[in-house]
């Protein structure tokens, strides 16, 4: 039984030009092996997008449902970034 599918698949010139440079630079064997890896590699991101959703942002949201007073706005949340990033800059001052 086989275990791979021959696929024909269209790209854009760039990416196309980009699977064959991998290939001719000898980091990949062939242009099947980029896409694998490629496709590998967007598996690996949905996981762990996945995983950051149920074990971060949902708990996080539900936090925020059951104490509202608790929340902060994006406007102090950019507030409070900038003040941060002001203070690590000024620290930092050569």
């Amino acid at each position: 039984m086989r275990t791979t599918q021959s696929l024909s698949i269209t790209l854009p010139i760039e990416m196309a030009q980009m699977v064959k440079d991998k290939v001719a630079s000898g980091e990949y064997a062939s242009e099947s092996e980029v896409i694998r890896d490629g496709l590998r590699t967007l598996l690996a991101r949905d996981a762990a997008i996945e995983k950051w959703l149920v074990e971060e942002v949902a708990p996080a949201y539900d936090e925020i449902k059951a104490h509202p007073e608790r929340a902060v706005s994006a406007e102090e949340v950019r507030k409070r970034l900038d003040d941060r990033m002001a203070s690590l800059l000024q620290k930092h001052k050569v």
